[in-house]
């Protein structure tokens, strides 16, 4: 099958500007802030606004009617909470996207009647703790209205600048890859609204509708061009070397299949994946829906967890293997000797695997078999296989073998909980049969996860059975929370010793 000219122009287009895409205002304009943290930074300043307040109008006051400042730390206490509870149900009212944070009279509507609610509630438990004793109502009522006040006139101030900003297209380059049908790039108003935002394409690529959809892109036996593969390797080869954001694709909605194909293609890149509105829209508006100023996108793949999101996690796995390995290491120790003294071989077992993104790493276990398997070929432990060790069968079917992966969680090559990592050796296998199996590749991996507290641990004699840990494995990437992971772990603890695997 011979290549489209349009997708043969494509692969020999050098940049971006070969399509004419439309440029900001002001191109020159001073870049501010990523668009993407203007939710952390409106976050941080409300902070910062309600404890000054808080001090300054109890001081103030305290000062004024007692002539003395008064119990600071109270001050800072009251501001606190009063800030905790009003950015925890402003946040779930959507308050903080960008675009609400533009609208300054739905700001207004929702600050003051969640203030209202706040002062509210925090009354009551004042006067139930009795409390007031320390912190009088003068000093209640001053910090309620000038709070107030000052929320409300920094949400003008705050919603003056996002308008002008987008105007001027002031925010920080955000670099992306745009991806489209033949002829929907060029004059696009959404791509327009995309750079106003910040949004900078390193690269563009361009497909003639006819040639991808009689190439298909799945890996069930259908033919790919080669001029089809080149274009999207190279999409794939942009967005690792430029550190890319994310992708958007400009397709024709009509077409499902091309869509979904052309995602399976860019299932090696660990960034996430957006339609842009086309007007044929029914069968995706389940996906989740991310908007850019007055654009808004169809999440088609989740991103791998930001960068707040790995942080919780990150503390998460270091306090809680810290404290296990401290606890188990008497335990541990016993293993170690058993293993010793029953056959001559290290303690320990390390094998390579792969982590987030592929990267490969040596996982650490206690050594169960009287081989030490590491290469090309790996054959996976079955029931009552002649490698094993007496005291490996033990702790095999106890899940003890794979204590030592706490040192992989504190190293930072795995989690406590994440999709199981296999062997590099079978990963080249299952990624040839699989859909979508690297996209298991877009958290780290864990001790423990999803598919496991489900019953799918151990040997996999079926494609179809590791098929069903792999949907297991991509339900718990798009579903993630930290909640979602402590479910997790204290059902490990349940099933764990569970003769299940062997």
């Amino acid at each position: 099958m011979r290549d489209s000219p349009a997708m043969k122009s494509a692969y020999n287009r050098p940049d971006s500007t070969a399509l004419s895409l439309p440029q900001s205002s002001q191109s020159g304009a001073r870049r501010l802030l990523p668009y993407n943290l203007i939710e952390a930074a409106a976050i941080c300043s409300d902070a910062a606004l309600i404890l000054t307040t808080s001090v300054l109008t109890g001081a103030l006051y305290h000062l004024a009617i007692f002539d003395h400042v008064g119990p600071v730390e109270t001050f800072l206490g009251i501001g606190a909470l009063a800030f905790v509870n009003l950015s925890a149900i402003l946040a779930a009212r959507g308050a903080y996207r960008p675009q609400n944070l533009a609208n300054f009279w739905w700001q207004a509507r929702e600050t003051t009647a969640i203030w209202l609610l706040v002062f509210f509630v925090l009354s009551v438990a004042a006067f139930s703790l009795k409390v007031t004793e320390t912190y009088s109502r003068g000093a209640t009522l001053t910090f309620f209205f000038v709070g107030w006040s000052a929320i409300v006139v920094w949400r003008l101030i705050i919603a003056r600048a996002i308008s002008h900003a987008l105007a001027i297209g002031a925010f920080a380059e955000q670099k992306i890859v745009l991806l489209g049908e033949e002829g929907q790039l060029t004059g696009s108003s959404v791509v327009d609204e995309l750079k106003r935002c910040g949004y900078t394409p390193v690269q563009t690529f361009e497909y003639a509708r006819n040639s991808i959809s009689a190439a298909g892109a799945s890996s069930a036996g259908r033919f790919l061009t080669p001029g089809l593969l080149k274009l999207m390797d190279e999409v794939v080869e942009v967005g690792r070397k430029e550190s890319v954001v994310c992708v958007f694709l400009l397709a024709s909605w009509d077409d499902r299949s091309s869509i979904e194909r052309m995602i399976e293609l860019l299932n090696g890149l660990s960034v996430p994946v957006y339609l842009l509105p086309d007007r044929n829209v029914s069968h995706f508006l389940g996906s989740r829906i991310v908007n850019i100023g007055t654009a808004w996108t169809a999440e088609l793949k989740r991103a791998p967890l930001t960068a707040t999101e790995q942080a919780a996690k990150r503390a998460l796995d270091l306090l809680i293997a810290s404290i296990s390995l401290i606890m188990l290491t008497p335990m541990m120790m016993l293993v170690a000797a058993l293993i010793k003294m029953e056959s001559r071989g290290p303690v320990f077992f390390s094998q390579t695997r792969n982590g987030f993104n592929g990267r490969p790493f040596r996982i650490y276990k206690f050594r169960t078999m009287v081989v030490m398997e590491d290469g090309p070929v790996i054959r996976q432990a079955t029931r009552d296989d002649a490698r094993l060790t007496r005291s490996g069968r033990l702790l095999r079917r106890t899940n003890i073998d794979e204590l030592p992966q706490l040192l992989n969680v504190l190293r930072g090559n795995m989690s406590l909980v994440g999709p199981r990592p296999h062997a590099s050796a079978h990963n080249s296998k299952y990624e040839k049969v699989i859909a979508n199996y690297a996209l298991r590749y877009h958290v780290k991996p864990g001790l423990s996860g999803w598919a496991q507290i489900h019953g799918l641990r151990g040997e996999t004699k079926t494609g179809d059975l590791m098929a069903r840990r792999v949907e297991f494995d991509l339900w718990y990437i798009n579903n993630w929370s930290l909640w979602l992971d402590l479910r997790i772990l204290l059902r490990t603890l349940f099933v764990g010793f569970q003769p299940t695997a062997y």
